[in-house]
């Protein structure tokens, strides 16, 4: 079972004891991050993502890994320490990431994509018959090479380009960073529709967005802090770009 958010992934797996399971009872994780994303700026050799145990009473282990965007585990271009620890009840700790020399083969024009991943390990039930679930996060990690960090709390939503199209809107990111686009309403304070689903447009290319087509698109994106800023579009025949004067 897998419950999906916007910018995360929260995967259920299920540790079986005995033969018998009578039922599957709420369950929340025990093992928390401090955020919902992990920017890694090339001009860091390390950083550290905070971990806490959220439980009061029981210890659980943590086991931490790196995937590249297919899903694949993968040691390098950075390391993951440590790889598997204890944390006791109600505790913190952290895990450290660094830099391999492997980045220096990364596009340095442009941001890559990994995958950060936290998985839970319970202790093992002293009952019988008992059916454990506990939950992976998966967030997504940005490497952001050292020549093109931004300025701080500066915003890259307002360099996309929108192109009405049949049923949508062709969106261009000429930017290099990814850019996670939520949704495209007709009004600031308008509601996106529950089954419009979310585009990552990667740097410096395009995506297509199946969402309504308005006279003034407002775009709803996530910034580097897990924000969900709103920008106003203006149109002139199918093309739009950002109200900057009013951002």
């Amino acid at each position: 079972m897998v419950f999906m958010s916007n910018n995360r992934k929260k995967i259920v797996i299920c540790f079986v004891s005995g033969l018998l399971i009578s039922g599957i009872s709420s369950s929340y994780a025990a093992i928390a991050l401090d955020r919902t994303r992990v920017i890694y700026p090339g001009s860091e050799k390390n950083m550290v993502v905070n971990i806490q145990n959220e439980s009061m009473d029981k210890p659980y282990l943590a086991q931490s890994w790196l995937e590249d965007a297919k899903g694949n585990k993968i040691i390098g271009p950075i390391s993951v320490t440590p790889e598997l620890q204890r944390v006791e009840p109600g505790k913190k700790s952290v895990i450290k990431l660094s830099a391999l020399p492997a980045t220096l083969a990364l596009p340095q024009d442009r941001e890559s994509i990994f995958y950060f991943n936290v998985r839970e390990i319970p202790p093992k039930s002293d009952r019988s018959n008992i059916l454990q679930l506990a939950l992976q996060t998966k967030i997504k990690l940005f490497y952001r090479p050292a020549g093109i960090i931004p300025e701080k709390f500066s915003r890259q939503d307002d360099k996309l380009t929108l192109t009405k199209i049949s049923g949508g809107y062709e969106i261009e990111n000429p930017t290099p960073y990814y850019i996670t686009v939520l949704g495209i309403k007709g009004a600031e304070k308008g509601i996106i529709p529950k089954d419009l689903k979310p585009i990552m447009i990667p740097p410096k290319s395009k995506e297509t967005m199946r969402s309504g087509v308005f006279a003034t698109p407002f775009v709803t994106t996530i910034n580097d802090f897990g924000g969900k800023p709103t920008l106003k579009f203006n149109c002139n025949g199918n093309k739009c770009i950002a109200d900057t004067k009013n951002k």
